[in-house]
């Protein structure tokens, strides 16, 4: 079982920057995969970037690849999401999810643990 607590969002001007945490509880967060997902008003959750649990390779949306940065602390049981450069698009409710190994790491199906999510908002 793992709980998932993001936070570090907030309302920021187009432009700038936030970084997102998602903690963790639970002795066996460094044996998943984490990946953060979003979800703007209307529209379905869509996958933002991934990180294998041993940090080695990661994964991004076409739309925030080269401003968004998605890493982990093992040993703080924290997946961290840096997102520069930040448009009115990439307001959204951002989630962070515990992804056990099988299946894609793009879609949401695939991950056991969600946490309630943190909130984006970027003004232009």
């Amino acid at each position: 079982q793992v709980q998932l607590v993001e936070s570090g969002g907030g309302l920021v001007q187009a432009g700038g920057s936030l970084r997102l945490s998602c903690a963790a509880s639970g002795r066996t967060f460094s044996s998943y995969n984490m990946g953060w997902f979003r979800q703007a008003p209307g529209k379905e959750r869509e996958f933002v970037a991934a990180i294998s649990w041993s940090g080695g390779s990661t994964y991004y949306a076409d739309s925030v690849k080269g401003r968004f940065t998605i890493s982990r602390d093992n040993a703080k049981n924290t997946v961290y999401l840096q997102m520069n450069s930040l448009k009115p698009e990439d307001t959204a409710l951002y989630y962070c999810a515990a992804h056990p190994g099988i299946g894609s790491y793009y879609a949401a199906v695939f991950y056991s643990y969600w946490g309630q999510g943190t909130q984006v908002t970027v003004s232009s």
